[in-house]
This record gives C-alpha cells, sequence and structure tokens, in this order.
C-alpha cells in the first residue's frame, strides 16, 4: 500500500522486499487517491522503478472515503493465493503477537499451519514443553468471537490460562500434547532469555 501523494517510502520498500523474498504475491495498491497532492500516475512509474513489479493495473483506492476498497478486496482474493497446509496433519500452530490480559491471562494470536484446534484440547508449547488446556479460542471480526474450533489456514486468537507472557513465545508452536507434530513452524534462536524467530527452510 503506497501513499499517492507520497510515493514510495523506505518502510514500504522493505516490506515489499520482504515479502518478495519469502516468495509472497505483491498487489500494488494506491492509496489516498482522494487528496489533492495524490498523483496516481507519477506513484505507480515510481513503483515500477523502485520496486521492479509492474503497477500498470494497480488497485486506487481511498480508505478514509471509502473509494476502491471493495476493489482491493476482490483483488486480494483473486491474486493471494489461499493458505497452504494440511487439516488432517498433527497440529502446528504458530504464534504472532502474545499480550496480557488482567482476566483471562496470557492471550496468543495464533495462526493454523497445519491441523484443527478445538476448544478443551490439550496444547504443547514445543520451545518449552509446557502443557495448557486450550480453555477459549476464537477469532476478530474486528471484535473478539468465540468459536469452538480454528482449522487449517486461519488466523484466530488462544486463552491456555497461562500466566506469563513468556510461556507463550511469539514466533513458537503450539501443537497437540497427544499427537504432537514433529518440527515447529519456525527456528527459534534463545537469546538473552527471549526466543528469536527465524526462517527455517
Amino acid at each position: 500500500m503506497v501513499d499517492a501523494g507520497q510515493g514510495v517510502e523506505a518502510q514500504t520498500l522493505a516490506n515489499c522486499y520482504t515479502a518478495m523474498e519469502m516468495d509472497l504475491e505483491v498487489v500494488p495498491v494506491l492509496n489516498k487517491i482522494d487528496l489533492p497532492a495524490a498523483d496516481p500516475e507519477r506513484v505507480a512509474e515510481e513503483i515500477e522503478d523502485i520496486v521492479g513489479i509492474d503497477a500498470t493495473d494497480a488497485v486506487r483506492c481511498s480508505a478514509k472515503t471509502g473509494v476502491g476498497v471493495q476493489d482491493v478486496l476482490e483483488r486480494l482474493v483473486r491474486d493471494i493465493p489461499p493458505p497452504e497446509g494440511d487439516p488432517e496433519g498433527p497440529l502446528q500452530a504458530l504464534i504472532i503477537d502474545s499480550w496480557f490480559d488482567n482476566y483471562l491471562g496470557v492471550v496468543s494470536l495464533i495462526r493454523i499451519k497445519n491441523g484443527t484446534l478445538r476448544k478443551g484440547d490439550k496444547v504443547k508449547v514445543m520451545s518449552t514443553g509446557q502443557t495448557y488446556n486450550a480453555d477459549r479460542l476464537g477469532i476478530f471480526t474486528p471484535k473478539q468471537v468465540d468459536r469452538t474450533e480454528l482449522k487449517c489456514g486461519e488466523v484466530g486468537w488462544l486463552v491456555c490460562a497461562i500466566k506469563d507472557i513468556h510461556g507463550a513465545p511469539v514466533g513458537d508452536t503450539l501443537t497437540l500434547a497427544r499427537n504432537p507434530a514433529e518440527r515447529r513452524c519456525l527456528a527459534l534462536r534463545k537469546s538473552n532469555r527471549r526466543y528469536t524467530p527465524v526462517c527455517s527452510r
């Protein structure tokens, strides 16, 4: 997503290159076309020159006014491949983020890479070997909605009565205690008592 007035900036460039290095599909989107300083043609050329991707059919939108937002969604559905994974395989759930809630304990944002996670399942944190009960889980719509299961390819939240944020390290993998996965989603290096995610290929 590139500001149609300011053009390609350093953070956009870094994120785009990271996505391309990971072989992800990149969909160019020109935002803020409603601003007087917007110059979509110039910015599309800038994307092609600096980033090196075709931007002739870049989606033009204004998140503020809603113009073109439906086009962005349709383009994402059309051009971005669905998540890969084995719905019948052992559970591999990547911890994307974790935060502490005073009433629930640690809440983890997870992506189900393989398998299915159901409410009541015993899950194991692969880096520590600790097991917890999946007390609550669900999705954001954007509000938090409870569900009974999260399936392969879905992103949702999980509460397991973990008391310490370090009990659910970002980048770690959750699996089922009764049928554990052999590998983590990402390799983890431990440094200064924190886990650092690194790509494992």
